[in-house]
């Protein structure tokens, strides 16, 4: 599906998740059922989805952090893929650097850093090194409750 300048629009529109699509529609000049159906399509191509976000430094006991992970291979989309069915992952990335693959982790303090490495990361075949960054402070944060 081609993403044109209407469907970022209306993306950029959504972004306040409960703006109606008539409201879309009346912003955007244009009738509310070509917002329903293009916004039918981008969730049927999996290109947009609808979550409920929550910014991590709300949630007592709870911690954001970055694990920077250097692989021994290279099947990275593979290993994005194991990754992301960790406990805690709210994504994963392959990057350029010094580390093949970076991830987003919410863990709490009935889940924390040292079991999330010690009991799944190390369940990952190639993982060569781990670095953790603690997110003290997020600004502009949100990300789904997984836990």
């Amino acid at each position: 599906m081609e993403i044109d300048k209407l469907n970022l629009e209306i993306i950029r529109h959504l972004r306040n998740g409960r703006k109606s699509y008539r409201k879309i529609a009346e912003d955007l000049e244009i009738t509310e059922n070509t917002v329903r159906s293009r916004v039918n399509k981008l969730v049927s191509e999996g290109i947009l989805n609808f979550t409920g976000n929550v910014d991590p430094d709300a949630l007592t006991g709870h911690r954001m952090l970055y694990l920077g992970v250097k692989l021994s291979d290279l099947d990275l989309a593979q290993k994005g893929d194991d990754f992301c069915n960790l406990p805690g992952v709210v994504s994963a990335a392959v990057v350029t650097g010094r580390y093949d693959l970076i991830l987003q982790v919410l863990l709490n303090n009935d889940f924390n850093l040292l079991e999330f490495i010690t009991e799944h990361v190390s369940q990952i075949e190639g993982v060569q090194t781990v670095e953790s960054f603690i997110v003290y402070k997020g600004y502009n944060l949100k990300v789904p409750y997984i836990l």
